[in-house]
């Protein structure tokens, strides 16, 4: 469904991405870890053209697109196939839930208002918010702000959902709630290629998990090859340090 080819990006003199490589099907539920600074957001970043690559092309279904060089109405098709959701939940702080979640939908789909509200509500539904359709931001815990996120990804039913570390910026207590809806929305086959250092995320629900350090993927494969049986040295040494004392699988 998804293939990028040789993504190279830099900012300055740094190299951030080195020729990336990545194939996504249908269904796919792709994790991607790593160390900061290693280009995992990078990466999502200019699939979404949020940044524009260096180098590279995209192959996006039936769209075959040089990333350094896509037109304005190639940039387009892709991002109404591909909806995002941030480390730090990007709401709008003088709009309601529901605002927040139709705004996509009426400006950037052209939905009609009364169409556009149908789907909202059922989006926040899907991520337990039906109460809070008419509450602001500053009236919302960082958890719920995340779900009202994810609710505004899933409206515009995207073929695939990028999640940039999405509980990163969240107390402790509020990552299991957003984990919870995530791995919900896994269930139903939304294809998701997800940044985050959440290991019991990437255990119970990717397909395939991925390692990336210096700009580059250093291994991947399926979970429990990655955690119990790492085949690269930098990977044993990331893991290592990362993961839980309790965790199921072991290196």
């Amino acid at each position: 469904m998804l293939e990028i080819k040789n993504i190279h990006k830099s900012f300055g003199k740094n190299e951030i991405l080195k020729g990336v490589d990545l194939k996504i099907d249908k269904g796919d539920v792709v994790v991607i870890l790593g160390p900061s600074g290693s280009g995992k957001t990078t990466l999502l970043r200019c699939i979404n053209f949020l940044e524009k690559a260096n180098e590279g092309h995209a192959v996006f279904g039936e769209i075959d697109v040089n990333l350094k060089t896509a037109s304005r109405k190639q940039i387009h098709a892709i991002r109404q196939r591909v909806a995002f959701v941030f480390q730090n939940y990007n709401l709008f702080n003088n709009k309601t839930a529901l605002e927040n979640v139709t705004e996509g939908l009426i400006i950037g789909r052209k939905v009609p208002k009364e169409e556009a509200i149908k789907i909202g509500k059922t989006a926040l539904d899907k991520v337990g918010l039906s109460e809070k359709y008419d509450a602001y931001s500053s009236e919302l815990s960082g958890g719920q702000q995340q779900r009202v996120g994810i609710a505004r990804a899933v409206a515009l039913e995207p073929d695939i959902i990028l999640f940039d570390e999405p509980t990163s910026a969240l107390d402790p207590e509020l990552v299991g709630e957003v984990l919870s809806v995530m791995k919900n929305i896994a269930k139903e086959g939304t294809t998701m290629l997800v940044v985050t250092h959440e290991m019991s995320f990437a255990k119970d629900v990717a397909s395939r998990v991925i390692f990336m350090d210096g700009g580059v993927i250093v291994e991947e494969g399926a979970p429990k090859d990655i955690f119990s049986h790492p085949k690269e040295e930098r990977t044993r040494q990331f893991l290592k340090r990362v993961i839980p004392e309790d965790f199921n699988y072991y290196i």
